[in-house]
């Protein structure tokens, strides 16, 4: 599990940090962690071209720092100031003291091995300027490798958006902690592979503002049946889902409760024929929830409808005193009714994607960690927000990031696959913000499966669950 950290947060660390150490220690760390990482990179970098694109401020300074490292072991460095007057003045005599150079009007970055991005740090506030952007663009079109320095330059390191035009890295090494931009927003897209580089912050840091699991997390947090369990012991989810215009989310949202983790799975909604006749193992009630049968969670509102049907269907699910999962048109009945989930004494989950969302608690903005938190404690109830970085924050702000996913996802019906899931987590007794994020990975990586590089569909993406979960299982 790694940590969030906010700029805040990470500022405050290092201070506390930098008066236990003799000055320019701290960027020392930073430099020689980067210079070792871009070697690693290159596998050696005798002869290496690199080119170091250096703004102004303490993000240049790792990156000269570091360029005089790489010069020292023999790599040819050159460092593009985008603004030489402001330019870090020990980096930049560093450099040039281990065979670097240094110009405000270097070659294009083009033809190099390795481009390191020191142009913007942790404090930057909106996109390039015209002459970084231009720089950033070539770098993109090179065949070069790209990496940047604690946060690609361009991305707002607290929300992870991306203003205007911004660096594109293979790798970010990022020093301390992971930061939000890191792991949300365009900022994740551009971050590539994220490294984390130790440079003594752990000790100093305080409340982290997000969890990022990986699959060793997801497989401690998998349930296990027992010698002893039988299909009722392991949780019963029931589905209400589907109607006679969206008999497919019915189908889908079972599947997912189907391949998830409860032991038994009831379906109570307006598509009974199509889901016997693709689950024979469910079990099947022609009449609504309350005839179901018991179950220790629900799912309700993939494919339901929005109209008063639905809205009594919602409303009945929601009276429980189980947990329920809410879902697409499920959250839409919810926008006219957020009473009825503030009031409950059980646990609810509700997976928005970003429309579904403005319609629960206004617009999702820049910040989604933010709009995660303030939804789900107005709401009272976890919530999923949606995305190739899904966010899931429980009503007392705890937050959760998971990337597992890809673009590819964003196709019909994947959401419903995703519901079901979830809804068996919670029918097998995981808490809802440990259900979601577990739902959230195992789903995105059966995206990435699937895909294997080209487009995917809902059906392919939970055909993939169970192999998402043996993978995960080592």
């Amino acid at each position: 599990m790694r940590g969030v950290w906010t700029v805040e947060a990470v500022r405050a660390a290092e201070a506390e940090l930098m008066r236990t150490l003799p000055e320019g220690a701290l960027m020392q760390r930073a430099a020689a962690g980067l210079a070792n990482r871009c070697t690693r990179l290159l596998d050696g970098v005798y002869g290496k071209r690199v080119v170091l694109l250096v703004g102004g401020g303490n993000n240049g300074g790792d990156a000269l720092y570091a360029g005089a490292r790489l010069a020292g072991r023999g790599a040819w460095v050159e460092a593009v100031l985008l603004d030489a007057e402001s330019a870090h003045a020990g980096g930049l005599a560093a450099l040039r003291r281990s065979g670097g150079r240094a110009s405000a009007d270097a070659e294009s970055p083009s033809s190099a091995d390795l481009i390191v991005d020191g142009i913007v740090g942790l404090g930057g506030r909106g996109g390039l300027r015209a002459n970084a952007a231009n720089l950033a663009d070539q770098a993109d079109r090179s065949a070069a490798l790209c990496v940047a320095v604690d946060l690609p330059s361009g991305v707002l390191a607290d929300s992870g958006a991306v203003p205007g035009a911004a660096f594109r890295a293979d790798v970010t090494v990022t020093f301390g902690c992971m930061k939000p931009g890191l792991v949300v927003g365009g900022g994740q897209a551009l971050a590539g592979v994220v490294d984390v580089v130790d440079i003594g912050l752990a000790p100093h840091l305080g409340p982290q503002i997000a969890q990022v699991p990986d699959a060793g997390d997801i497989a401690d947090w998998l349930p296990e049946p027992g010698p002893m369990d039988d299909k009722y012991t392991r949780g019963v989810v029931g589905l209400a889902s589907g109607s006679a215009a969206y008999g497919g989310a019915a189908v889908l949202s079972v599947g997912g409760a189907v391949h998830g983790f409860a032991g038994m799975v009831r379906y109570a909604g307006h598509a009974a024929e199509a889901v016997r006749s693709r689950w024979p193992e469910v079990v099947v009630s022609e009449g609504g929830p309350g005839d179901a049968g018991r179950v220790q969670a629900w799912v309700v509102g993939p494919g339901l409808g929005t109209d008063d049907e639905a809205e009594r269907v919602v409303h009945d699910v929601l009276a429980t005193d189980v947990p329920v999962l809410v879902d697409a048109d499920g959250l839409t009945v919810l926008a006219r009714h957020p009473e009825w989930v503030r009031d409950r004494a059980a646990d609810t989950l509700l997976t928005p994607h970003d429309r579904e969302f403005s319609r629960l608690a206004g617009d999702v903005g820049d910040d989604r960690i933010a709009a995660a938190r303030r939804a789900a404690g107005d709401l009272r109830a976890t919530v999923l927000l949606k995305g190739e970085a899904t966010v899931i924050s429980s009503p007392g702000g705890e937050v959760a990031v998971v990337a597992s996913g890809l673009p590819w996802l964003a196709t019909a019906g994947s959401g419903d696959v995703l519901s079901g899931l979830a809804g068996s987590l919670l029918a097998a007794g995981l808490p809802p913000l440990r259900a979601a994020t577990v739902a959230a990975f195992l789903h995105g990586l059966a995206g990435r499966l699937a895909s294997d590089g080209g487009p995917i569909s809902a059906g392919d993406v939970l055909d993939a669950v169970p192999d998402a979960a043996r993978t995960v299982r080592g």
